[in-house]
């Protein structure tokens, strides 16, 4: 048995540099991309600076995970794909007007993100992106992606307010759920991509940071109560970088409803009997057991007070992140991070949320990784001694005092 922990991170994020995308978009849209390309202004000060190669610089990015006790990763986007207003995990929802260019841009960082992915043989799992305004061609992508390796599986968007797309939970996404079922391919749902515009006003921001995750969350029980998972029972959803503190309050919340609305639409008097006609038909199992079955959560920088949680969650459920190479993610301090949460834990569990969940999930071969982590991974026994104090300087949130009480 190996010393060392096999860790694979499922959140982190990459990106082309701007202009490197041109060469992946069909040319006839080479000259829009010209005129666009040269009047964007990049909003984000961490695409301007020095580290910003980390999100396409492979030998670079490899050698800091590697530093980090991280052999492999689930690559999720973050720079500007082209003719985007900004990332594409918090842009608005395209009009009908823009569909087309912002679709282009999408396909193109696909096709960047498989050659990103195949510098790196058996070390990252690209997570691909679609839009929900053409379920037609959102089908056709995710077969093009699957046929080109790109094994982290789709990028759900969400349907934030007033975004004009149908609810997740209604039926027209079918053939979606359907083409993923069918070709095993997970359905991730990251933090940020469901919450409605709220303004650049600094309140706004606060609102912004404190409803994200909630927004993010809903994707679980529109599929659920949707009946997404009864019509397609090999769907797979993961939900990132969105906390894990939340998942047994909501599971139980999810099941006492469930439970109120099938009694009512069985004919007993409840306050619900008006909401439960053919749920129980239409949905299925209750929340807790599609939880059970075919949900998972990116626990990214997980924090002590939701390691207790584990059972509940289901220790089979939970997939370690760092986040690089974002600011609050917990390069260069993993090894510490992984002390702050897992320290008194069993190896064995500790294994499976940093790295065994993850590789069975998105299909990394463990026999390829354990003899790289066996030289760079995080020690067994360095990981079991506690944290007393962070580093000076760590800026993520795995190292926050407090946090102890999560609503959502």
């Amino acid at each position: 048995m190996s010393e060392r922990y096999t860790v694979i991170s499922a959140d982190c994020h990459a990106g082309a540099d701007l202009l490197d995308y041109r060469p992946y978009l069909e040319s006839r849209y080479h000259d829009d991309f010209d005129a666009w390309a040269a009047s964007y202004v990049n909003p984000y000060e961490d695409l301007l600076a020095d580290s910003a190669d980390r999100n396409w610089n492979s030998d670079r990015r490899l050698a800091e995970l590697a530093a980090d006790g991280i052999v492999a990763e689930v690559v999720f986007p973050n720079t500007i794909p082209p003719f985007f207003p900004s990332g594409s995990l918090t842009a608005p929802t395209p009009t009908r007007e823009e569909f087309e260019r912002r679709w282009a841009g999408l396909r193109a960082h696909n096709r960047w993100l498989a050659d990103f992915c195949s510098a790196a043989p058996g070390r990252r799992a690209g997570v691909f992106q679609i839009l929900l305004n053409d379920v037609g061609e959102a089908v056709r992508e995710i077969r093009w992606a699957v046929a080109a390796g790109l094994r982290g599986g789709l990028l759900l968007p969400g349907t934030p307010p007033g975004s004009g797309l149908p609810e997740l939970h209604s039926p027209v996404y079918d053939p979606i759920w359907a083409v993923c079922a069918e070709l095993d391919v997970p359905v991730n749902h990251h933090a940020g991509s469901a919450s409605p515009p709220l303004g650049d006003e600094p309140a706004a921001r606060a609102v912004f940071m404190v409803e994200t995750t909630w927004f993010s969350h809903r994707a679980l029980w529109h599929l659920v109560f949707g009946g997404a998972f009864h019509r397609h029972p090999g769907l797979k959803l993961v939900l990132t970088e969105q906390g894990s503190g939340w998942i047994p309050g909501v599971l139980d919340m999810l099941d006492y409803y469930h439970g109120r609305l099938v009694a009512a639409g069985a004919g007993a008097s409840t306050a619900e009997s008006k909401f439960g006609a053919g749920l129980a038909a239409s949905m299925g199992r209750g929340p807790s057991e599609v939880w059970r079955s075919n949900c998972f959560v990116g626990a990214s920088f997980m924090r002590p007070h939701e390691v207790p949680l584990r059972d509940r969650i289901g220790l089979d459920k939970i997939m370690w992140g760092s986040d690089y190479p974002h600011d609050e993610g917990t390069h260069p301090y993993t090894r510490e991070a992984l002390r702050a949460a897992y320290a008194g834990v069993p190896r064995e569990e500790v294994a499976a949320m940093v790295g065994g969940n993850a590789a069975r999930l998105y299909g990394f071969d463990l026999a390829f990784l354990d003899p790289i982590a066996a030289r760079t991974g995080p020690t067994v026994a360095g990981t079991a001694e506690p944290l007393t104090e962070p580093p000076r300087d760590a800026r993520s949130p795995a190292f926050a005092r407090g946090g102890r009480v999560r609503v959502w």
